[in-house]
């Protein structure tokens, strides 16, 4: 059979192909693929299946570099989700994607479908899912339509995990002028299984039906992939058709229908319909399975009436899956979908021909030669040089910035960084979150540094957390992404959990610039060194490429969601102090590095400097150090030093319980030869503040695996506040204002945003 073009097609031009995302040297390759000239329909499955966002043309050989193995491992790179083992029979399902580019057009729909399309991906692989986290990346807060952002993009992951009833516990959430024009919105999800249960979307069974479950498909979200692969421009306004709409309640029932399939023995295979909706499914479970499939897109159920082959491949409706029944089972998959109230329609079968074949009714309207319409998409190898700029800021000496009058008394300095919205208390959107549904949460947002799930029947317990700083991985790439994952280790750690493996999300520019695709390859190959050395393998994950607009693109972003298991969640520990007397040990060392720091870039507006060194070896012997003083039973409390520096880490463990507050004196004159705004509020890596009440025995084990440790102080009633004492200096900081500084600062902006709103209401549709 041969495809040819429907009725009332367009004629393929030049402008059409160019609309479609392709270049003139693609075109040709579709062409001497084919072997004639493409149909309509066929220009658009390749534009979605070639896009950057679907086909990875831009980064597939730097993600090789990556390792993804472990004898823990059962689902590595390839699949919906990775999947880790945990004993005991059973396993943990994990994965991160973007849904950036919608999000910024349309924040609430943008972001509740990205949470319902990583929901999708992690019950296809047969594991309920069991937590929800969100890694974002905002502008300024002092521009209106940020907060308009913040502000939707919050109510929309608020709104569709609370309905379908997962969880939100954990995430991260930066603001910084890189990310004004384009938002990141990265939603993970982390579900439980039993080993045999795992289920893989892989197509096969010679005659096997093809079956479209969920809900119907319309036209949201035609063409959201190419979308995705595209620069944001001053007409992205015009783009809002692209963006999905979701409906929680159709996912939930969408969710125990599918799991209810899985365990049914009636299917083979499931797919979740996300990026470039059935054409992708399809092709991707055929590609899987090496066989031929054929589908009739007039069996599709439809919501609109007079949707052409084209509209119904290329959507991105939300709430559908894609089956692949064993056949004579039909029956039984109707009555399961039926139950649950949803379609269920046989669309098409697996064939033993090596095509993939489209029809509308007896039309063939689109037809490849097999599996190489996924793998014949090109690659490129792009040039990669890192930016004149980026050099000169990193050469930068930053110890040479003069200090403002009011940092003569440092705990100035930390009361503003306390209100900066990058460190300040994340509350105001936490709590827009449910965090205790199903009752499995034993921390949740803000309890530590990483939340943890209890696994039910076991005593174990799952540690989940996401994190990257951008503006390190701007100033030096390998150094950033080593940061990265470094960091998410010890969130982890800091919570009695030993890290596994990670899922990641990388968050970039325009790749076909050379400063962007050497910011990619060198943050991978520095995630690479780390995932080795920590030995926390790469499950999979998602890219995300484009993320820039005529002002320029975000900072790189390879946003790091880490699982870590607890053996016995009775050692689980948290951030904050907790008990009068205790003494504060700091594990790890104080260093003058001041480069790249929150310090830097909100007190005094510049991003500049080397961003700290990261000892990857450190970093394991600490995190093994940590390890065994909590399993010990040494531990009270454990907090990583990231953005803001010690002092911030200081004034957080002793403030970060709203309900009981604590206050601590603290002597850090041992490092007095260092710069004091470098002591304080420099970001050397490889630190954590414990409170103990066994100083001796935490002491013991940092001895035991070589990292540096010492008792500076004790923790105090509130009252007391804050004192630290470098040598003759002592900063006294009252703890009623660093808490308010600390937990007022997002609800005071977020105040400003309702008021501009309301007066201008053209700032919610991006006019302002």
């Amino acid at each position: 059979m041969t495809a040819t073009p429907r009725p009332g097609d367009p004629v393929i031009t030049p402008a059409l192909v160019a609309e479609h995302g392709l270049t003139a040297d693609e075109f040709e390759r579709l062409r001497r693929m084919l072997g004639r000239e493409p149909t309509f329909t066929e220009l658009g499955i390749i534009s979605a299946l070639w896009s950057e966002h679907c086909s990875y043309k831009h980064s597939r050989p730097i993600l090789k570099s990556l390792p993804t193995d472990a004898p823990y491992v059962l689902q590595g790179p390839g699949e919906n989700a990775g999947v880790i083992s945990i004993g005991d029979g059973l396993a943990v399902a994990f994965k991160i994607e973007s849904h950036n580019h919608p999000s910024a057009v349309e924040p609430y729909q943008g972001a509740a479908t990205g949470v319902g399309g990583i929901l999708r991906d992690v019950f296809t692989m047969g594991a309920r899912p069991i937590a929800m986290l969100n890694s974002l990346r905002f502008g300024s807060m002092d521009t209106p339509r940020v907060r308009y952002l913040v502000g939707g993009v919050v109510k929309g992951i608020g709104d569709y995990g609370n309905c379908v009833g997962i969880p939100t516990v954990a995430g991260d959430v930066m603001f910084d002028a890189a990310y004004e024009g384009n938002p990141l919105v990265n939603a993970m999800c982390v579900g439980l299984l039993r080993d045999d249960e795992l289920i893989r979307a892989k197509a096969e069974g010679i005659g096997n039906p093809i079956i479209a479950v969920g809900a119907r498909t319309g036209r949201d979200g035609i063409h959201g992939a190419s979308f995705a692969s595209e620069d944001l421009s001053a007409a992205t306004e015009a783009k809002r058709p692209r963006v999905q709409v979701g409906d929680p309640f159709t996912e939930k029932l969408l969710l125990e229908a599918s799991l209810e399939l899985i365990q049914s023995g009636h299917i083979v295979a499931i797919q979740d319909m996300g990026a470039a909706g059935l054409t992708s499914s399809s092709a991707e479970m055929a590609e899987r399975g090496d066989v031929g499939v054929t589908i009739d897109t007039r069996k599709v159920p439809q919501r609109e009436v007079g949707m052409t082959p084209y509209e119904i491949l290329l959507s991105e409706s939300q709430e559908r899956m894609l089956v692949v029944a064993i056949k004579g089972h039909e029956d039984e998959v109707r009555k399961i979908l039926v139950k649950w109230d949803l379609t269920a329609e046989v669309i098409g079968e697996v064939i033993a021909e090596p095509v993939y074949r489209v029809t509308e009714g007896d039309h063939v309207v689109a037809e490849f030669p097999g599996v190489r319409l996924v793998t014949d998409c090109p690659q490129y190898h792009p040039e990669a040089r890192e930016s004149d700029e980026a050099v000169a800021r990193r050469a930068r000496d930053v110890h040479a910035v003069p200090e403002k009058p009011q940092e003569s008394d440092p705990a100035w300095t930390l009361e503003q960084l306390l209100e900066c919205p990058t460190i300040a208390s994340k509350r105001w959107i936490t709590r827009q979150y449910d965090s205790t549904v199903r009752t499995s949460t034993v921390l949740g947002p803000g309890d530590g540094d990483a939340a943890v799930l209890r696994v039910r029947g076991t005593t174990k317990g799952i540690a989940v957390k996401t994190d990257c700083n951008g503006r390190y991985v701007y100033l030096d790439p390998r150094v950033g992404g080593r940061i990265a994952v470094a960091e998410a280790a010890r969130n982890v750690a800091c919570v009695g959990a030993r890290p596994m493996a990670i899922t990641n999300c990388l968050n970039f520019g325009n790749p076909r610039k050379p400063d962007v695709f050497f910011q990619f390859r060198e943050a991978v190959f520095g995630m690479g060194d780390a995932c080795r050395a920590l030995g926390t393998p790469v499950t999979g994950g998602n890219v995300s490429l484009y993320n820039e607009n005529p002002q320029g693109a975000v900072y790189p972003t390879p946003v790091i969601g880490m699982v870590g298991l607890i053996d016995d969640v009775a050692h689980v520990t948290r951030s904050a102090f907790g008990t009068e007397g205790h003494a504060i040990v700091l594990l790890g060392e104080n260093t003058n590095e001041l480069g790249g720091s929150e310090y830097l870039a909100w007190v005094h507006g510049i991003v500049a400097g080397p961003p700290p060194a990261c000892d990857l070896d450190a970093e394991k012997r600490l995190i093994d150090a940590l390890l065994a003083a909590i399993g010990g039973g040494h531990v009270a409390s454990a907090h990583d030093c990231s953005e803001g520096g010690l002092a911030v880490a200081l004034a957080e463990c002793c403030i970060g319980s709203e309900a009981r507050p604590m206050g601590a004196q603290v002597d850090l004159s041992a490092w007095a030869s260092l710069p004091l705004r470098a002591l304080l509020f420099g970001e050397a890596q490889a630190r954590v503040v414990v409170s103990t009440g066994n100083a001796g025995a935490v002491l013991a084990a940092a001895a035991a695996h070589g990292v540096p440790a010492r008792v500076i102080g004790t923790v105090r009633s509130a009252s007391a506040g804050l004192v630290i004492t470098v040598g003759d200096r002592v900063v006294r900081a009252d703890g009623k204002r660093l808490a308010t500084a600390f937990h007022t600062a997002l609800p005071r902006a977020m105040q400003r945003a309702v008021a501009v709103v309301a007066r201008d209401p053209a700032v919610a549709g991006g006019t302002r």
